[in-house]
C-alpha cells in the first residue's frame, strides 16, 4: 500500500521543531501496523501538493492549529483536492484539521463548540457499525480542538462521538473515514503539548487536561481501524 500524508500543521515553535512532524508520526502510527506500507509527506501548508493524487492507493490529511475557516491560499487548494478525490472516490482518511476540512469541502459544517475545547485524553463512543473493522464500544483518544464539525456532509453517517462532540468521527461511501481526535499522538507528545498551550488555552483548561491524563489512549486500536479501512476501501 502507498499512502500520501497531506501535512497541513502551521506550528513552526521552537516546541514543534524539537518533536516528530506530523508526516512522520502518521508514518509511524501506520507502519506499527503494517511496516511494509510506503508513505510519502506533502506539506501542502506550504503549498506542496502531489501532482497526480490518484497514483497513491490512499490519501491521510492531518491535523493542524490552523481553521478550516482560513483564507489562506493552500486551505482553498486542499479542499478542491478533497473534491476532486471525492468525486475519484480515492480513499481518504482525516483527522482533527482533516476531518473538518473534508466535511466542509464536501458541503457540511464546522462551528466553534458551545462547551469550549476539549484538550488531553477523550473518550470516544462508538456510533454505528464499521464494516472494516471491529471495535469496542469505547475509544480512548486525545484531543486538542475548539473548532468541529457540525453537520456531516450529504452521503455521510456518524460512526463515533466524543464529549462535546456529537461528530467525532463519520464514513462515506468506501472512501471516507474521519475522526476528530489525534491517533498520531504518544502518550508523551500529548502530556508536552499541554503543558506547551497551558496560557494559550488557559488554566482551567490545562489543569483539567493534566487529570485527564491519567487515562492512555487506545493507539492500537484506532490504527487497526486506519489500516482496515484503507484495506477494505481499495479491496475489489
Amino acid at each position: 500500500m502507498r499512502l500520501a500524508i497531506l501535512m497541513t500543521n502551521t506550528d513552526v515553535s521552537d516546541f514543534a521543531q524539537a518533536r516528530p512532524k506530523d508526516g512522520e508520526k502518521f508514518t509511524t502510527l501506520v507502519q506499527e501496523q503494517r511496516p511494509d506500507w510506503e508513505c510519502e509527506v506533502f506539506s501542502v501548508k506550504d503549498g506542496k501538493f502531489p501532482k497526480d493524487i490518484q497514483i497513491f492507493d490512499g490519501v491521510m490529511i492531518t491535523g493542524s492549529p490552523a481553521s478550516v475557516h482560513d483564507t489562506d491560499p493552500w486551505v482553498g487548494q486542499l479542499f478542491d483536492l478533497i473534491r476532486e478525490m471525492d468525486a475519484k472516490e480515492v480513499p481518504v482518511f482525516g483527522a482533527c484539521f482533516g476531518h473538518q476540512a473534508i466535511a466542509l469541502a464536501l458541503g457540511g459544517k464546522v462551528g466553534r463548540n458551545p462547551e469550549g475545547w476539549v484538550h488531553g485524553f477523550a473518550m470516544t463512543d462508538s456510533v454505528g457499525e464499521l464494516p472494516f473493522s471491529e471495535r469496542p464500544a469505547q475509544v480512548g483518544l486525545y484531543a486538542s480542538h475548539i473548532e468541529q464539525v457540525v453537520d456531516v456532509p450529504e452521503g455521510a453517517e456518524i460512526v463515533a462521538s466524543g464529549p462535546g462532540c456529537k461528530v467525532g468521527g463519520y464514513l462515506k461511501g468506501r472512501h471516507i473515514f474521519t475522526t476528530q481526535y489525534h491517533p498520531e499522538m504518544t502518550d508523551g507528545f500529548i502530556a508536552d503539548l499541554v503543558e506547551f498551550t497551558a496560557d494559550y488555552v488557559g488554566e482551567a483548561v490545562t489543569e483539567a487536561a493534566r487529570k485527564s491524563l491519567a487515562n492512555k489512549a487506545d493507539r492500537d486500536v484506532f490504527a487497526r481501524q486506519i489500516v482496515g479501512f484503507f484495506e477494505w476501501a481499495t479491496r475489489q
